[in-house]
């Protein structure tokens, strides 16, 4: 008898929920409590009740090699951090490349851009998103002053580590940051050289303190800021970093140092809490933290027939991991996967959260933190997914070198094992290709030149660093 999944939510992860259960040959029913998928990245002019949407302007902050899902590359014209109507557009193609439209439950008007399946009358279950504390609090300073030429103050808390989009060479800074062999040497140097190592090369950019921003803490203590305004704001006057706020009076805000602005309005950057009314008698949340194991299943259940996708702050982008747990739940909900007992899962529950109060300062936001590559490793080793280097390295070295050295895209967890797509090793072989390529839109001519360094000799150093990593792995 084929069994039966209820998905709530049509957004990015719920996609890829329908897609995982399809594959296992499960029955997805998926309720979307609008008339439209996307779910926060959907832009609507006019604001739906109970639903958070991004707002017009937003340009997402990881690259489309990364945040793409495993099997479907976003499209090699794309720019390489997209708009919200791009993401959008790649949803769209993603459901109808994979007819998952068909199972979505509508409980709203449809939109007209949305072609299958009819509304009903259901009432959705809600997950309560609501403020949490101040962290931010901009004003603005100047009644006259059209919006784009205000001064506005910004209130912070800590302060904070501005990265930008744009990395070395001009590629996405995540393709840089996010590969196996920076993982391996992170794991090799302790906390404290890291964080030299790393603020170095931001205040290269920009000396944080001389902008006002340097926290106390370092900068591996808290989730990071990802910004490409920010200090063009504030070196143009355009933005004034202030301490925390200490009142408001009528007309102006005081502020932890004393001083005082005029302020005509206040934009409240709180953040939020997150809680399931309608599972309280299954899970709890108390200051956002939630007892999960591996972050997906409650650990008390009878039969493990409830996960949670995407309840992760990711140092990295969130759809491909939704998209590896969708791979890991459907098949525990199947059989083909076993949880182990409960008392395992409470000690890696455990682990875990004295792992994230150890390395971060103590906020709400730090409660269901993960690093990229770490986590959907330990995903993929409960799918069996997870690339083997080794073997690799043995069998197609050429293949090898990327995945150990390149950005770890999530083609990676397709080369082997369930779910194995076939086009994984040309679309990791290719990533530079659709990196580039829509930044190419004047033609340059290049004037080639020797290599500095003799092939032969980078893959005899290729293979010594590997036989490192091999022996760490």
């Amino acid at each position: 008898m084929v069994k039966k999944v209820a998905i709530i939510g049509g957004g990015s992860s719920g996609l890829c929920a329908i897609k995982a259960c399809l594959q296992e040959g499960l029955e997805p029913v998926c309720f979307e409590r609008t008339g439209d998928i996307g779910g926060l990245w959907r832009f609507e002019e006019r604001p739906e009740e109970g639903r958070a949407s991004i707002y017009r302007s937003v340009i997402i902050n990881t690259s489309k090699e990364m945040m793409c899902f495993s099997d479907f590359p976003i499209p090699s014209d794309f720019p390489n951090y997209m708009h919200n109507s791009k993401i959008m557009e790649y949803f769209r193609m993603y459901a109808r490349r994979f007819d998952l439209l068909r199972h979505i439950r509508f409980m709203a008007s449809r939109s007209s851009r949305a072609t299958t399946s009819t509304a009903e009358n259901t009432r959705m279950p809600r997950i309560s998103l609501t403020r949490g504390s101040l962290s931010l609090g901009l004003g603005i300073r100047g009644r006259t002053l059209p919006w784009r030429s205000a001064t506005r103050p910004s209130s912070t808390r800590r302060g904070a580590w501005i990265l930008n989009r744009v990395g070395d060479q001009g590629y996405p800074i995540d393709v840089i940051f996010t590969t196996r062999m920076k993982m391996f040497l992170k794991k090799l140097l302790s906390p404290s050289m890291v964080s030299d190592f790393t603020e170095k090369q931001l205040n290269a950019r920009f000396n944080h303190s001389h902008y006002g921003l340097k926290p106390k803490h370092r900068i591996l203590h808290q989730h990071p800021t990802i910004n490409d305004d920010l200090p063009n704001r504030i070196i143009s006057g355009r933005v004034l970093v202030k301490p925390n706020v200490q009142e408001f009076t009528e007309m102006s805000a005081i502020f932890e140092d004393g001083t005082r602005e005029d302020i005509d309005a206040v934009v409240f950057a709180t953040g939020y809490s997150f809680s399931f009314p309608f599972l309280e008698g299954c899970v709890k949340v108390v200051e956002n933290q939630i007892a999960l194991y591996k972050f997906m299943f409650p650990p008390d259940l009878e039969k493990p027939t409830l996960a949670f996708i995407g309840l992760i702050q990711p140092l990295g982008a969130i759809m491909p991991i939704s998209e590896l747990q969708c791979r890991w739940a459907t098949r525990v909900f199947k059989g083909l996967n076993k949880l182990p007992p409960q008392h395992d899962m409470e000690a890696d529950i455990k682990q875990k959260r004295e792992a994230m109060a150890k390395q971060y300062v103590k906020s709400q936001r730090h409660t269901i933190q993960v690093d990229y590559i770490p986590y959907m490793d330990e995903l993929a080793c409960q799918v069996g997914v997870k690339p083997n280097l080794l073997t690799l390295f043995l069998t197609d070295p050429k293949l090898a070198l990327e995945v150990a050295f390149g950005p770890c895209t999530p083609y990676q967890y397709r080369l082997r094992g369930p779910g194995e797509w076939a086009g994984a090793r040309e679309a990791i072989l290719t990533q530079w290709q659709r990196i580039i390529k829509p930044l190419q839109t004047r033609h340059v001519e290049e004037h080639p030149s020797a290599p500095a360094v003799p092939l032969v000799f980078k893959l005899v150093v290729a293979v010594a660093v590997l036989a490192v990593v091999f022996a760490y792995l």
